[in-house]
């Protein structure tokens, strides 16, 4: 018996549940239909990342290529992996899709987001730029790929979570979800926020991309990387993230767990080079992946909600 072997019966590879995955997908598969049905000028949030992927496959399976009901949003930091904005625009044209880009940048150009200092991360400041977005577009519904495991605030939060005429989110007026039943009642100025794979988990979205074979940007595997240890994350260390003081820059093999903005998202330690690899991780986390490698997360429970109802994600 060879090594690989032996080491399969030691550690036997969990098997995939089709149909728990098949009844995720059928749920998303409605919810996105419903959107397209409910409102007249909805979008998808896109940004290149696993969770936005796997929505945007369960769309492409809902609705087929080229035949999206609506078009692709992306509110872009500038401080975003370049490897995650060129898989988006691939993949955006794959699916022959519209791409609609709206940038902090141009926010801080008119005065609208102004930061605190230099370094400051963009990140929090994106809910401006999103809300300035919608009043352009004039967007009635907003498709984002959150999911209820990945913080504590997010997990209050409906499916088709309901935004006031400023884009702010009241927790204690949310409306009841009763037998899928959606309230998508909106006066002027309103939106809704709809997030179809609230119910996957990390392991859920790991298994369903390993079973429909969906490609990610190669940040999502193990890669050589140069961090340093910073607050118990490793920091990757970049033009926009330097070393500090005396801290030491170490080359690890690291990944990513979840990507966004450069200045305030880290990697893990991890040799896997595969989903299904990733999937037996998954199984050993005790850390949610947002815990685990967000910098501007390491506060409390209040700070993200304060955002949402500030008209964060």
């Amino acid at each position: 018996m060879n090594a690989r072997t032996d080491h399969q019966l030691l550690h036997p590879r969990p098997q995939l549940s089709n149909a728990h995955l098949d009844a995720l997908e059928e749920e998303t598969i409605f919810i996105l239909r419903e959107v397209a049905a409910s409102f007249e000028r909805p979008a998808l949030l896109f940004s290149g990342g696993k969770d936005s992927l796997v929505l945007l496959k369960c769309a492409e399976k809902a609705f087929g290529v080229g035949r999206l009901p609506y078009p692709l949003l992306m509110i872009d930091t500038g401080h975003n992996f370049p490897e995650v904005t060129d898989f988006r625009d691939q993949r955006a044209e794959e699916l022959q899709a519209k791409l609609i880009v709206r940038n902090v940048e141009d926010s801080m150009a008119r005065g609208t987001v102004r930061l605190a200092h230099p370094g400051e991360s963009r990140n929090v400041h994106q809910s401006v730029t999103l809300l300035e977005a919608i009043e352009e577009f004039r967007f009635d519904a907003l498709i984002g790929g959150a999911r209820r495991d990945e913080e504590k605030a997010r997990a209050k939060e409906r499916i088709f979570s309901h935004r006031d005429s400023f884009g702010q989110w009241q927790p204690k007026a949310q409306r009841p979800e009763l037998w899928t039943l959606f309230n998508t009642r909106l006066t002027n100025g309103e939106h809704f926020r709809v997030f179809p794979i609230s119910n996957w988990t990390e392991l859920d979205v790991w298994q369903y991309i390993e079973r429909e074979n969906i490609g990610l940007p190669s940040l999502y595997y193990a890669h050589q990387r140069e961090v340093v240890e910073r607050r118990g994350l490793l920091v990757p260390v970049t033009p926009l993230t330097p070393a500090k003081g005396d801290e030491v820059v170490q080359a690890r093999t690291v990944r990513f767990r979840t990507v966004g903005d450069i200045t305030c998202t880290c990697p893990v330690p991890s040799l896997a080079t595969s989903p299904g690899e990733i999937v037996i991780e998954t199984l050993a986390a005790d850390v949610s992946e947002r815990g685990a490698t967000r910098m501007d997360d390491k506060t409390s429970e209040a700070s993200m909600e304060k955002r949402k109802k500030d008209g964060y994600f």
